[in-house]
Protein backbone atom coordinates (compact mmCIF):
# COMPACT_ATOMS: atom_id res chain seq x y z
CA UNK A 1 0.00 0.00 0.00
CA UNK A 2 1.33 3.00 -1.08
CA UNK A 3 -0.44 5.13 1.25
CA UNK A 4 -2.12 3.98 4.50
CA UNK A 5 -3.28 7.61 5.47
CA UNK A 6 -4.03 11.10 3.96
CA UNK A 7 -1.24 13.38 4.99
CA UNK A 8 -0.99 16.86 5.90
CA UNK A 9 0.22 19.78 5.02
CA UNK A 10 3.40 19.52 6.87
CA UNK A 11 4.06 15.75 6.15
CA UNK A 12 3.09 16.44 2.51
CA UNK A 13 5.90 19.86 2.76
CA UNK A 14 8.37 17.53 4.55
CA UNK A 15 8.35 15.12 1.66
CA UNK A 16 8.40 17.36 -1.02
CA UNK A 17 11.49 18.97 0.59
CA UNK A 18 13.26 15.61 0.76
CA UNK A 19 12.62 14.45 -2.58
CA UNK A 20 13.69 17.89 -4.24
CA UNK A 21 17.09 18.43 -1.68
CA UNK A 22 17.88 14.79 -3.01
CA UNK A 23 17.42 15.46 -6.40
CA UNK A 24 18.72 18.80 -6.77
CA UNK A 25 21.56 18.73 -4.46
CA UNK A 26 22.47 15.47 -3.55
CA UNK A 27 25.47 16.54 -2.27
CA UNK A 28 23.62 17.76 0.85
CA UNK A 29 21.47 14.64 1.29
CA UNK A 30 20.29 13.42 3.58
CA UNK A 31 18.70 16.42 5.68
CA UNK A 32 19.62 17.49 9.50
CA UNK A 33 16.47 19.18 11.18
CA UNK A 34 17.60 22.40 10.90
CA UNK A 35 17.97 22.05 7.00
CA UNK A 36 14.99 20.68 6.39
CA UNK A 37 13.24 22.92 8.49
CA UNK A 38 14.89 25.88 6.46
CA UNK A 39 13.88 23.35 2.92
CA UNK A 40 10.65 23.70 4.29
CA UNK A 41 10.08 27.35 4.83
CA UNK A 42 11.95 28.99 1.53
CA UNK A 43 9.92 31.10 0.01
CA UNK A 44 11.26 29.79 -3.85
CA UNK A 45 9.68 26.99 -5.67
CA UNK A 46 7.15 26.88 -2.65
CA UNK A 47 3.45 27.16 -2.94
CA UNK A 48 2.21 28.59 -0.62
CA UNK A 49 5.08 29.76 1.95
CA UNK A 50 4.71 28.35 4.82
CA UNK A 51 6.60 29.15 7.92
CA UNK A 52 7.21 25.66 10.24
CA UNK A 53 8.95 25.80 13.62
CA UNK A 54 11.12 23.02 14.21
CA UNK A 55 8.66 21.25 16.71
CA UNK A 56 6.05 20.65 13.64
CA UNK A 57 8.39 19.49 11.51
CA UNK A 58 10.07 16.95 14.13
CA UNK A 59 6.32 15.96 14.24
CA UNK A 60 5.67 14.84 10.57
CA UNK A 61 8.99 13.25 10.71
CA UNK A 62 8.14 10.94 13.38
CA UNK A 63 4.50 10.27 12.14
CA UNK A 64 6.07 9.96 8.70
CA UNK A 65 8.89 7.74 9.74
CA UNK A 66 5.60 5.20 11.95
CA UNK A 67 4.60 5.32 8.30
CA UNK A 68 7.88 3.75 6.65
CA UNK A 69 7.65 7.00 3.97
CA UNK A 70 10.58 8.34 6.11
CA UNK A 71 14.00 7.12 8.16
CA UNK A 72 16.85 8.27 9.60
CA UNK A 73 20.56 7.59 7.86
CA UNK A 74 22.35 4.49 9.98
CA UNK A 75 25.48 5.82 10.97
CA UNK A 76 25.50 9.16 10.79
CA UNK A 77 26.80 11.61 13.29
CA UNK A 78 24.49 13.83 13.66
CA UNK A 79 20.65 12.72 12.85
CA UNK A 80 19.94 13.00 9.04
CA UNK A 81 16.40 12.38 7.58
CA UNK A 82 15.82 10.80 4.32
CA UNK A 83 12.65 9.61 2.22
CA UNK A 84 12.04 6.08 1.52
CA UNK A 85 9.59 7.18 -1.55
CA UNK A 86 11.62 5.58 -4.39
CA UNK A 87 10.51 2.32 -2.90
CA UNK A 88 7.57 2.86 -1.14
CA UNK A 89 5.82 4.85 -4.46
CA UNK A 90 7.41 3.23 -7.18
CA UNK A 91 9.07 6.44 -8.63
CA UNK A 92 11.14 6.05 -11.75
CA UNK A 93 13.59 9.30 -12.35
CA UNK A 94 10.40 11.36 -14.14
CA UNK A 95 7.68 10.43 -12.09
CA UNK A 96 9.72 11.63 -9.23
CA UNK A 97 10.47 14.36 -10.55
CA UNK A 98 6.92 15.76 -11.29
CA UNK A 99 5.47 14.21 -7.91
CA UNK A 100 8.33 16.71 -6.52
CA UNK A 101 7.11 19.74 -8.03
CA UNK A 102 3.28 19.17 -7.42
CA UNK A 103 4.19 18.24 -3.84
CA UNK A 104 5.85 21.55 -3.12
CA UNK A 105 3.93 23.79 -5.31
CA UNK A 106 0.36 22.04 -5.60
CA UNK A 107 -2.08 22.08 -8.43
CA UNK A 108 0.09 23.05 -12.12
CA UNK A 109 -0.55 22.51 -15.59
CA UNK A 110 1.86 20.41 -18.21
CA UNK A 111 3.60 23.42 -19.11
CA UNK A 112 4.37 24.76 -15.71
CA UNK A 113 5.58 21.39 -14.81
CA UNK A 114 7.91 20.77 -17.20
CA UNK A 115 9.45 24.50 -16.43
CA UNK A 116 9.84 23.82 -13.35
CA UNK A 117 10.80 20.18 -13.01
CA UNK A 118 13.47 20.52 -15.42
CA UNK A 119 16.13 20.99 -12.64
CA UNK A 120 15.13 17.68 -11.59
CA UNK A 121 14.54 16.15 -15.18
CA UNK A 122 15.97 16.76 -18.76
CA UNK A 123 12.48 16.74 -20.11
CA UNK A 124 12.67 15.69 -24.53
CA UNK A 125 9.38 17.22 -24.78
CA UNK A 126 6.27 18.12 -23.65
CA UNK A 127 4.67 14.38 -24.66
CA UNK A 128 7.13 12.70 -22.90
CA UNK A 129 5.72 14.44 -19.46
CA UNK A 130 2.32 14.12 -20.57
CA UNK A 131 2.81 10.65 -20.83
CA UNK A 132 4.42 10.02 -17.24
CA UNK A 133 1.63 11.37 -15.62
CA UNK A 134 -1.22 9.59 -17.02
CA UNK A 135 0.88 6.62 -16.60
CA UNK A 136 1.25 7.53 -12.91
CA UNK A 137 -2.87 8.53 -13.09
CA UNK A 138 -3.46 5.22 -14.29
CA UNK A 139 -1.84 3.27 -11.56
CA UNK A 140 -3.70 1.00 -9.68
CA UNK A 141 -2.74 3.41 -6.59
CA UNK A 142 -2.54 6.70 -8.39
CA UNK A 143 -0.37 9.60 -6.98
CA UNK A 144 -1.65 12.57 -9.28
CA UNK A 145 -5.06 13.29 -11.54
CA UNK A 146 -6.01 15.47 -13.90
CA UNK A 147 -8.35 17.92 -12.44
CA UNK A 148 -11.54 19.21 -14.83
CA UNK A 149 -10.56 22.09 -17.39
CA UNK A 150 -11.37 25.25 -15.65
CA UNK A 151 -13.32 27.90 -17.48
CA UNK A 152 -11.10 30.42 -19.68
CA UNK A 153 -8.16 27.93 -19.30
CA UNK A 154 -7.21 26.13 -22.32
CA UNK A 155 -4.69 23.46 -20.39
CA UNK A 156 -5.63 21.23 -17.52
CA UNK A 157 -4.01 20.88 -14.16
CA UNK A 158 -2.91 17.75 -12.48
CA UNK A 159 -2.70 17.83 -9.06
CA UNK A 160 -1.21 14.97 -5.97
CA UNK A 161 -3.58 12.51 -4.40
CA UNK A 162 -1.40 12.19 -0.94
CA UNK A 163 -3.34 14.45 0.94
CA UNK A 164 -6.85 13.21 -0.17
CA UNK A 165 -9.53 14.44 -2.07
CA UNK A 166 -8.29 18.03 -4.34
CA UNK A 167 -10.14 21.34 -3.44
CA UNK A 168 -10.03 23.52 -6.48
CA UNK A 169 -8.65 26.33 -5.34
CA UNK A 170 -9.14 30.36 -6.69
CA UNK A 171 -7.18 30.71 -10.00
CA UNK A 172 -6.82 34.60 -9.19
CA UNK A 173 -4.36 32.95 -6.65
CA UNK A 174 -2.64 31.27 -8.89
CA UNK A 175 -2.11 33.42 -11.67
CA UNK A 176 -0.39 35.83 -9.33
CA UNK A 177 2.25 33.49 -8.71
CA UNK A 178 4.26 34.25 -11.96
CA UNK A 179 4.67 37.92 -10.43
CA UNK A 180 7.12 36.73 -7.88
CA UNK A 181 9.96 35.30 -10.45
CA UNK A 182 11.51 38.90 -10.59
CA UNK A 183 14.01 40.37 -8.50
CA UNK A 184 12.45 39.82 -5.22
CA UNK A 185 12.03 36.40 -5.58
CA UNK A 186 15.44 36.01 -6.88
CA UNK A 187 16.29 37.87 -3.74
CA UNK A 188 14.49 35.40 -1.72
CA UNK A 189 15.90 32.29 -3.79
CA UNK A 190 19.23 33.61 -3.01
CA UNK A 191 18.79 34.34 0.67
CA UNK A 192 17.10 30.75 1.03
CA UNK A 193 20.04 28.86 -0.38
CA UNK A 194 22.48 31.00 1.72
CA UNK A 195 21.19 29.84 4.77
CA UNK A 196 21.04 26.24 3.91
CA UNK A 197 24.50 25.98 2.98
CA UNK A 198 25.71 28.40 5.95
CA UNK A 199 23.90 25.19 7.67
CA UNK A 200 25.72 22.79 5.82
CA UNK A 201 29.04 24.49 6.83
CA UNK A 202 28.55 24.21 10.10
CA UNK A 203 27.26 20.75 10.14
CA UNK A 204 30.46 20.07 7.95
CA UNK A 205 32.76 21.52 10.86
CA UNK A 206 30.76 20.14 13.55
CA UNK A 207 31.33 16.38 11.65
CA UNK A 208 35.32 16.83 11.06
CA UNK A 209 35.34 18.03 15.65
CA UNK A 210 36.12 21.62 14.59
CA UNK A 211 34.51 24.96 16.39
CA UNK A 212 33.15 27.72 14.51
Amino acid sequence: MRLPRSLDATEVRVLGCLLEKEQATPEYYPLTLNSLVAACNQKSNRDPVMNLREPEVRGALDRLREDVLVWVQEGARSEKFEHNLSRRWRLEPQSKALITELLLRGPQTPGELRSRSSRLYPWSSLDELEATLRTMADEEEPLVMELPREVGRKETRWAHLVAGPVTVSDPASREAAPAREGLAARVERLEAEVAELKEHLEQLLRDLGQDR
